[in-house]
């Protein structure tokens, strides 16, 4: 398989699309060898990932596969791109689209997908005034037919044999929900039923895999240091052997083009536990790929760099090349603060791993559900970015016993054989904060000693209410506050208590209802269960609240974990009184006996508030414009030893430090704009 010993990937990334319809004439007319690359350069950029064919299925080079864009006014506009970034020693991997092509896609119709609901894989709202109109739609290619699969492998040894490419970036690789005919034998030979929609999944699943496999073997075998990588727009934690035909990982994560400023944290603290170089996709645009004329604030785009490199990532921008080749340099101008940054902090970022003392054993590995992350685990890493603990997402193939504490968010089935794992990770002296139905064996009992015993029937009461004391987290309230969701029924046989779930005075329904959402709680009634727990180093929460939190973001459930933290893990790595809103994140670089502490402030606010999507849905989309300045901002960081000097990374100016008595190292740092990364040298 792939040759994980290639050069590191390059911090400074362009991913540039080209998707461009044979309606428009003088493709390419524009291109300037000399202003592409001086432009590039202009930016700090050192890696740009071009094109050799588009979603409209049209190659940008003389092929003998596919068939060149009718109106390519350069025959060869790849290659005069490689040969100006070569000379500039700009690196350019290549992009292939794979199942959305639609000059394919016309000329075989029967490699088309056929999807179980009987719709467009990726649909466009059409003005119902006017009528049922025709869809402008990707029409999605099923890999489950050989002579596609063979055509696609062709191109990529075609390009992987003209140019002297480092990598090839084979982009829509999709589970479709296929029930073409080719897929109907498949999963009946298989034993699969094409009427369950997990079943369409596993079969969708098995077909890419084939294809990935097939690719990279011939590839690798062929170009033994190609970079490779296969695009569906998320990192499915679903442990390493999935991305064995990989050489690297790209996380495509653009906060306002639908995923979200709480989407690439997540993954990036998954894909770093994998042991793979990663990089992250971010993009120019004020909403997602395929704006042309949307520009996204420098500031937006210097934060979100920052936090890449914050997380051990490098760095990917995405554009869109106009049509007639011309690169644009308002979007370079934009990039290009972002990129000084990452260049002036690359010597501190080479090897740098986190320091994480929590791990999140990953619901979408246990539980898989949706197509990005499953919403526990978001929350989950939401909670933890926001109290400032160093964390990593794991899946169940990753040693427990690295951490301080595991948590196990709101849907972690055990087997015996985790369970076996998770007992030997306690008697180590390891901590757990489970919730909900995790820790729950096949039996329907608690597969580890919680302390408490699983009643069979849940609380009634949706919403209900918990009281807690001072003594679980200093910010619980007096009285009783609530909970949006449902909740185990659990009674302690040794566990201590320390929240009680209480019930309202009736459920609303047409029969009986109060003020305008819910009933309040019922001040004469008995505690119904235990809400919170904590029994030898093993924490229960009754609550989805993890994904409760993420849906809701009421801080109260916030501070019951941070109660449970500040219990099961005191004295953390890292304190600081950033905002929840900030991020903090402490990196070791072992090579260079220092530690980095980086500090982030750029909180992004809902401005667009009715985005319409692909599908005719509308979102809210968060963004940033401008980053105000904040501080002093103070920290304390606990090191193996006593630094020898510590300064400011960016200007290489030192920042005072004490000793404390309990040996952590507290300094400020007097004015945080965006970033500041602290460097700890010697310790």
């Amino acid at each position: 398989m792939p040759n994980t010993t290639n050069k590191p990937l390059r911090y400074r990334q362009i991913h540039l699309d080209f998707h461009t319809s044979e309606h428009i004439p003088g493709i390419g007319a524009d291109f300037d060898p000399d202003t592409f690359v001086s432009t590039l350069k202009a930016a700090h950029v050192d890696s740009i990932t071009i094109f050799a064919k588009c979603h409209h299925g049209w190659s940008y080079y003389p092929t003998k596969v596919g068939k060149p864009h009718p109106q390519l006014a350069r025959p060869d506009l790849l290659g005069d791109m490689v040969k100006a970034l070569s000379a500039a020693d700009i690196e350019s991997p290549i992009y292939i689209s794979v199942q959305w092509d639609e000059l394919t896609a016309r000329e075989h119709p029967e490699w088309r997908a056929m999807t179980a609901s009987n719709q467009y894989h990726h649909d466009r709202p059409h003005d119902s005034s006017a009528g049922k109109q025709l869809s402008p739609a990707w029409h999605t290619l099923c890999l489950n037919h050989a002579g596609l699969r063979k055509y696609i492998l062709d191109q990529a040894r075609e390009v992987a044999q003209s140019y002297p490419t480092q990598g090839l970036f084979f982009d829509i690789i999709l589970t479709p929900d296929c029930v073409c005919p080719a897929c109907i034998e498949r999963m009946q030979c298989e034993g699969l039923d094409p009427e369950n929609p997990a079943d369409r999944l596993k079969n969708d699943e098995a077909v890419n895999e084939q294809f990935r496999r097939e690719t990279s073997e011939a590839l690798f075998r062929e170009f033994p240091n190609l970079r490779v990588f296969y695009n569906c727009g998320h990192i499915h934690k679903q442990g390493p052997k999935r991305f064995s035909t990989y050489s690297h990982l790209e996380l495509e994560s653009l906060p306002t083009g639908g995923w979200g400023y709480d989407h690439f944290p997540s993954s990036a603290r998954y894909a770093a536990t994998l042991g793979m170089d990663f990089l992250a996709h971010t993009g120019k645009f004020h909403t997602s790929w395929g704006e042309f004329g949307g520009f996204k604030h420098p500031d937006a785009l210097e934060y979100e760099c920052a936090q890449m490199i914050a997380l051990g990532s490098k760095c990917l921008v995405g554009d869109q090349l106009h049509p007639n080749g011309a690169i644009n340099p308002d979007t370079y101008a934009s990039i290009a603060p972002a990129y000084r940054r990452v260049e002036m902090l690359e010597p501190f970022l080479h090897g740098a791993k986190q320091v994480s003392e929590i791990a999140i054993l990953s619901a979408e590995h246990m539980s898989p559900k949706g197509a990005r992350n499953h919403p526990s685990d978001d929350g989950a890493a939401q909670m933890l970015q926001e109290l400032k603990r160093p964390f990593d997402v794991l899946d169940s193939s990753a040693r427990f016993e690295e951490y301080r504490l595991l948590i196990l968010p709101d849907e972690i089935p055990v087997d015996a054989a985790l369970a076996s794992r998770l007992k030997a990770y306690l008697a180590s002296g390891g901590k757990i904060i489970a919730s909900w139905h995790s820790g729950i064996g096949d039996d329907g009992a608690f597969a580890i000693d919680f302390g408490i015993e699983r009643q069979p029937t849940p609380i009634a009461f949706r919403p209900s209410y918990v009281k807690a004391g001072k003594d679980l987290d200093p910010s619980m309230p007096e009285t009783a506050f609530v909970f949006y969701d449902d909740a185990e029924t659990v009674r302690p046989i040794g566990a201590t208590v320390l929240a009680g779930i209480y019930p309202s005075y009736f459920n609303r329904s047409y029969k009986h209802f109060c003020s305008h959402q819910h009933a309040p709680d019922d001040t004469a009634a008995d505690m119904l269960g235990a809400a919170v727990t904590e029994h030898g180093g093993i924490a229960y929460i009754a609550y989805p609240i993890f994904r409760l939190y993420r849906a809701i973001g009421q801080p109260l459930y916030k501070y019951v974990v941070r109660g449970l933290l500040d219990r099961l893990v005191p004295d953390p790595a890292m304190v600081t009184d950033l905002p929840s809103s900030g991020r903090a994140t402490l990196t070791r670089q072992i090579g260079h006996n220092r530690h980095i502490l980086h500090l982030l402030y750029g909180p992004p606010q809902i401005r667009g508030k009715d985005v319409r999507g692909d599908d005719g849905s509308t979102r809210v989309m968060e963004m940033i414009e401008d980053i105000p300045s904040i501080g002093p901002v103070n920290a304390r960081v606990r090191l193996p030893a006593k630094p020898k000097r510590v300064f400011d990374a960016m200007t290489g100016e030192d920042l005072a430090w004490e000793a404390g008595a309990d040996g952590a190292i507290s300094i400020t740092v007097p004015r945080l704009r965006i970033h500041s990364a602290v460097v700890f040298e010697g310790a």
